[in-house]
Formats: structure tokens, C-alpha cells, sequence
């Protein structure tokens, strides 16, 4: 086919041989299936802001980290600096995601090279060698689409364990490869640790993936791993070998009435003192001298 202009730049410098075809258009960008030498590779090729359909909010960039001072300020100012700055960080995030997961140990395309807004990675094959599909495109069994569920929530947990969640996570982000599940599109990953709503985030994630295989296995539509998981991150008991039970723990230790009622009491004689006192100062002949 016609090389694609954003394609060109990479052409140029030989980093592909050339492109094969158009795999997919999505919210944020298109992919298309490039030859690298002997290698089949994915280019996935960034949408300019006015073509994407997808809204960033600041729930996704809350936490991240911009070292150089001046782009922080021209990102904050939004000038037409600070907003070439932002995409140029929004792209850059899935590059350092990629990395860092699949150091990790959680399943995502290998990263090869981003040059001119285009990022280079692995091509996930289905086990015939064929382009794996997107898991919305794929009809399962209760027994595939439980062992699809327990498969993610490990990688979702081995995400948190690296301090990272997805932040967009459904059917429509991970493929379904020979070796198993491979979550793609990581460009608004969520630093667990320094996001005020990543609890929130997670649990949508997971809410998203349940919905979807409680279709094929209803039994799934019971299971709660995402307050059951955030609740052991919070208290630092979180780690990849956690033997998970899809059910949050449930606080049922009494009320102690009489020591709520005290509480209450206490804190009533204290106001109506308050109001004394303001009372007495007020209609005291010294208070207004």
C-alpha cells in the first residue's frame, strides 16, 4: 500500500521497509502492520488532537512527573508550546508504560523504537500466526472467559504491584494472543501511588473486564476483586503471589450505641457552652469597651 505521510519519517531513516496494510483506527490512533527487515512489527501512528474522540480529564494525569520545569509551566499556561508538550508526554507515557510493565513481568507488546510520533512495537499473533483479535471480537466458552478473567486479574495485579493501572482496561484493549491475553493501548496509565482517584480507576477497570466475561460465565458477576485488591495495596499486603478471593471483606463488629450516644452527648454540652460563653461576653457591660 501507499506509505501513510507520518510514515515517511521512518522510512526515511530505515527504521521500516515498508507498510503492509491497515490493521485498526481507533479513539487515539491508527495501526498498521509494517515490515522491519525480516520482521513483522505494529506502527501505531498518534491522531492530531482535533481528529481523536477520546477526553483526557486530569483524572488520567494526575501524579505524573514532568521533569523539565519550563514545560510544566507551558503545559499549566496551555500555550502552543505547552500543548505540543502535552501530547508529546500523553504519546511518551505508553513508550515508558511498555517498558516498564513488560520489565514487570505483565503481558504487552515488546516496544522496539518512537520516532516522529509513531511508536514501533510487537505484532501479538493469535496461536495459528495470525493477527490476534481484540478480545470483543472473540466468542468464548464459560471455561475460556473464566480463565480469561483469573488471567487479567493477576496482570491487573501485577500492574498495581509495579504502582501502574490501565485506566482505560476492557475488551477492547487487550488481544487475545496464542500465549494468552495481552492488554495494549497504555497512554493513560495511572500512577497508582500519586493519583487521588486510582482507587476509583482500578475498580472500573476491573468492573469493565467482569461485565464483559459475566456474559459468558454469569458466576463471575458475583466476584468483587476490586475492592479486595485495593484494599490489600492500601495496606501494603499487595504482591503477585496474593491468593486472591473475589470477595471483599465484610466489617461486622457491632456498634457500641452507648459509647456513639456519649460522643454525641459530649459534643452537645460543648456547643451549647460555646453559646454560653458568646451569650455572657455579649451582654456583658465590659465587652463592648
Amino acid at each position: 500500500m501507499k506509505i501513510p505521510k507520518r510514515l515517511e519519517p521512518l522510512v526515511e531513516e530505515g527504521l521500516i521497509d515498508n507498510v503492509i496494510c491497515q490493521m485498526k483506527s481507533g479513539k487515539e490512533a491508527i495501526v498498521y502492520t509494517v515490515r522491519c527487515g525480516d520482521s513483522i512489527r505494529c506502527a501505531k501512528v498518534y491522531k492530531e488532537s482535533n481528529k481523536r474522540n477520546f477526553h483526557r480529564s486530569n483524572s488520567y494525569t494526575e501524579g505524573r512527573k514532568v521533569k523539565n520545569s519550563r514545560r510544566v509551566r507551558a503545559i499549566e499556561k496551555g500555550s502552543h508550546y505547552g500543548c505540543n508538550a502535552r501530547e508529546e508526554a500523553w504519546q511518551s507515557t505508553e513508550t515508558d508504560m511498555l517498558c516498564h510493565l513488560g520489565s514487570a513481568g505483565v503481558r504487552v507488546p515488546k516496544f522496539y523504537n518512537f520516532f516522529a510520533g509513531v511508536l514501533l512495537m510487537e505484532l501479538i499473533t493469535d496461536a495459528k500466526g495470525n493477527v490476534a483479535p481484540r478480545l470483543c471480537d472473540v466468542k468464548l466458552t464459560a471455561k475460556q472467559a473464566i480463565e480469561y478473567h483469573c488471567n487479567l486479574i493477576k496482570q491487573i495485579v501485577q500492574m498495581l504491584c509495579a504502582g501502574i493501572i490501565h485506566g482505560d482496561l476492557s475488551q477492547y484493549n487487550v488481544l487475545a494472543g496464542g500465549q494468552g491475553p495481552v492488554i495494549i493501548d497504555l497512554p493513560q496509565a495511572v500512577n497508582a501511588a500519586g493519583n487521588h482517584q486510582a482507587g476509583q480507576i482500578l475498580k472500573r477497570d476491573i468492573s469493565n473486564l467482569t461485565t464483559y466475561f459475566s456474559r459468558f460465565a454469569p458466576k463471575l458477576a458475583q466476584t468483587d476483586f476490586a475492592t479486595e485488591i485495593w484494599s490489600l495495596y492500601q495496606s501494603g499486603k499487595l504482591n503477585q503471589a496474593v491468593n486472591l478471593t473475589g470477595q471483599a471483606k465484610q466489617h461486622k463488629k457491632p456498634i457500641n450505641m452507648r459509647s456513639l450516644l456519649q460522643i454525641i452527648d459530649a459534643v452537645l454540652k460543648k456547643e451549647a457552652a460555646w453559646q454560653r460563653y458568646k451569650q455572657e461576653r455579649w451582654t456583658s457591660p465590659y465587652s463592648r469597651c
